[in-house]
């Protein structure tokens, strides 16, 4: 047995005066050099070693272990305000599809910040705060979708700092996309799931159009206030009408039930696509949907290449994909009722339903549609921030 093995046995073994103790006996027969080999060996800090040693000296004074309310008391309890300051400076990232967070600052960066907004925090302790935060280190990883924009950064604060001030008011904030187009047959579906042995899953071999019986286009719709998802699984093609059509049928069906008497809606999404911030048609169906409701609607949108950090990819989809991983997507009725038995221990739920409508792709609109919308574009960034009014019928 090594003796890096023994500290090890006994320090389970032993509470932590025993433990001082047997620390500080193994010094003295050491000698010379003795703190820095057991400290070494035994994993335990020179501190924790000298108390052991000054214990020796005096008489030994019962089971107690510690004194009345002794014990190092958490830097968090002491300091009220350092995880929220904290949390400013690091402004969580991490990978939308994972749990873990990340932060490109370095430990010397923040605690320097922290100490100039008066906490006094080491970089031993920083780094202990930030793991119990749910950070970790993490090295580089090929998941850049092209080149960041410059004011990425300052669009990405502008969005924060819309959701506060809606948040605040109670008034509803989605964040809405069109998940992966998905075949409908027995297709092999990425993933695993229990079953009995030799009772695996027969699909096809090869994932052919001819053999499918059509596509699924799921567009969701996330409340990040309510934690709740809402999926409208179409038959056609995802074009903008498709996508206002899916955020009205969550309106409708959940959403003035949850906010009811509020007139004010926020959207966040992505920057392409049938909801892209060049897309005339989406504006101009969100316009048909703003005079129906009689909601004003303050859409932003992430700037470029950063459609994985859109809410619904890592609070919505993300979930979606481990609910039905290894099944065969084999039917429309598959796909609704997987959808809707989709939940989180957080509490996420999830309602969908199906959307037999046809969408022509090819649609245009004319610049005197566009110059008839009651459109509002914000001062910084109008084309990725703007509001859309209802009009007076």
């Amino acid at each position: 047995m090594t003796s890096k093995e023994q500290y090890r046995i006994l320090h389970d073994t032993l509470n932590e005066k025993q433990w001082r103790r047997y620390l500080a006996t193994e010094v003295e027969k050491i000698g010379y050099g003795g703190q820095s080999i057991v400290a070494k060996e035994s994993g335990s800090d020179r501190k924790t070693i000298r108390r052991g040693i000054l214990e020796l000296e005096k008489p030994y004074s019962g089971d107690r272990i510690r004194i009345v309310g002794g014990g190092r008391q958490k830097i968090t309890d002491k300091d009220k305000t350092l995880i929220a300051d904290l949390e400013k400076l690091i402004d969580p990232k991490g990978d939308p599809m994972s749990l873990i967070k990340w932060t490109t600052k370095s430990l010397v960066t923040l605690a320097s910040n922290l100490n100039k907004a008066r906490h006094n925090i080491k970089k031993s302790a920083l780094a202990d705060v930030l793991s119990s935060l749910g950070f970790s280190l993490k090295a580089n990883k090929k998941n850049i979708e092209g080149t960041s924009h410059v004011d990425r950064d300052a669009q990405f604060l502008h969005i924060k700092k819309s959701c506060d001030s809606f948040e605040q008011k109670g008034n509803p904030i989605i964040s809405v996309d069109c998940k992966k187009k998905e075949l409908i047959g027995n297709f092999k579906n990425n993933g695993r799931e229990w079953q009995p042995k030799g009772s695996n899953e027969i699909v096809n071999v090869y994932d052919f159009k001819n053999l499918s019986s059509g596509k699924a286009a799921p567009y969701g719709v996330y409340d990040i206030l309510k934690n709740s998802g809402f999926v409208n699984v179409g038959i056609d093609h995802d074009t903008a009408t498709f996508a206002v059509e899916s955020i009205r049928r969550w309106w409708n069906k959940i959403g003035k039930v949850l906010y009811l008497n509020k007139k004010e809606l926020l959207i966040t999404s992505d920057g392409g696509g049938s909801n892209g911030s060049r897309n005339k048609l989406w504006k101009k169906e969100l316009q048909k949907f703003a005079t129906e409701t009689g909601l004003t609607i303050t859409m932003t949108h992430l700037p470029p290449a950063t459609s994985k950090w859109n809410k619904i990819e890592h609070r919505l989809f993300s979930y979606i994909s481990i609910n039905w991983r290894g099944k065969p997507l084999t039917s429309f009725e598959t796909i609704i009722e997987l959808l809707n038995h989709t939940t989180t221990k957080e509490g996420l739920t999830v309602q969908a339903v199906i959307d037999q409508n046809i969408y022509p792709i090819g649609i245009k609109v004319t610049e005197e549609e566009i110059q008839n919308l009651n459109i509002i574009r914000n001062e910084f960034h109008g084309e990725w921030n703007y509001t859309i009014m209802p009009k007076n019928r």
